[in-house]
């Protein structure tokens, strides 16, 4: 039985919502509720349609608070689904789960599996970044359908930062803030990429690319061996073999050969950059050249000591977690009166 035969047998309600010929939801069929801090977590499962390819889209939130709660994205990158990255449960271990971390503090928590990976359908696409930004107005239009809001914080790590850096340039009226973990934006310079040039022709000969467990867990010693506790690679690797042992090659090939693939000039909304120590898929120097060209005078960049890359599944991750929801819980700015302020340079 392969995952998606298993999915069917698991979801009994798959009711259309009608959201017109490039997107469609079907009825949460998936509710998990246990008691955190008082409240139900719960979690929901969404279809969404891409021109005939079922992309999966995935909810967490609690059901205490307020009714109508800020709407936070989580976009993953090239190697994990949606679920491995941001909903990982750990066996004897607390708090690896982003989307969980971020519920509890009241945010309506989504994320979804690009296409070709996780419970999304396999395709022959390469799944770049330019149709991850297609996937992303799929579940963001699912995201209005059932919340009434058409705004969301959107977080990116690694290829997923490019994916919802470039969703921010094509879609700006859908993104009131942007979060970039592990971004690389000209590749000059990167030790990763400079590792996976020698990849190039595998990477065109097919569409996707083999995984294993030693892959899953180079990438967490391939930076700085200590920076994740050490049965990481294989918790991660349970968690995602399971959907199949390729996954999509575009964005590999995107940051190889493509980038730049987004544009900071034309990001209108404050962004957060974050950037782990130890990370090698870029430099400073090239983080800080996309930071000086974000037009938005709320824009932060932040390193983080004892991290490296997939940050959130670190052992400092709580130093993560705190640097991204302080931006997100920043008051709002108060706009300036300009006669008032002229009165006062020239009093």
């Amino acid at each position: 039985m392969d995952h998606q035969e298993h999915d069917s047998k698991r979801r009994n309600i798959l009711l259309s919502m009608g959201l017109g010929t490039t997107a469609a939801a079907l009825a949460p069929s998936l509710t998990a509720a246990g008691t955190v801090a008082g409240a139900a977590m719960v979690a929901q499962e969404y279809w969404g349609n891409k021109n005939g390819v079922k992309l999966w889209v995935y909810r967490k939130h609690t059901k205490s608070g307020a009714a109508k709660k800020p709407l936070l994205f989580l976009v993953h990158g090239s190697s994990y689904s949606g679920k491995t990255m941001f909903d990982l449960q750990v066996p004897g271990r607390r708090d690896y789960s982003m989307m969980e971390h971020f519920a509890k503090l009241g945010f309506d928590v989504w994320t979804m599996d690009h296409e070709g990976y996780g419970h999304s359908d396999r395709t022959s696409s390469y799944s770049d970044i330019a149709s991850g930004v297609d996937d992303l107005k799929v579940a963001m239009n699912i995201i209005t359908k059932v919340t009434g809001q058409t705004q969301a914080a959107f977080f990116g790590q690694s290829s997923g930062a490019l994916r919802a850096a470039r969703f921010a340039n094509t879609y700006p009226e859908h993104v009131s803030k942007l979060m970039l973990d592990a971004i690389v934006w000209t590749g000059k310079g990167s030790p990763t990429l400079a590792n996976r040039r020698k990849m190039l022709p595998q990477l065109e000969q097919s569409n996707v690319r083999k995984v294993d467990h030693k892959f899953y867990a180079s990438v967490f010693t391939r930076d700085e061996p200590g920076a994740a506790e050490p049965m990481m690679g294989d918790v991660v690797a349970e968690a995602e073999l399971k959907y199949g042992d390729t996954v999509p090659n575009g964005t590999y090939l995107d940051m190889v050969v493509n980038l730049p693939v987004c544009d900071p000039e034309k990001i209108a909304c404050p962004v957060l950059i974050v950037r782990a120590e130890h990370d090698g898929i870029a430099t400073d120097e090239d983080v800080m050249g996309f930071y000086g060209k974000l037009p938005n005078a709320d824009k932060q960049m932040v390193k983080i000591g004892g991290l490296a890359h997939t940050a959130l599944l670190g052992i400092n991750r709580h130093r993560f977690y705190h640097a991204v929801h302080a931006f997100l819980s920043m008051p709002e700015r108060i706009a300036l009166d300009a006669s008032a302020t002229a009165s006062h340079q020239h009093g």
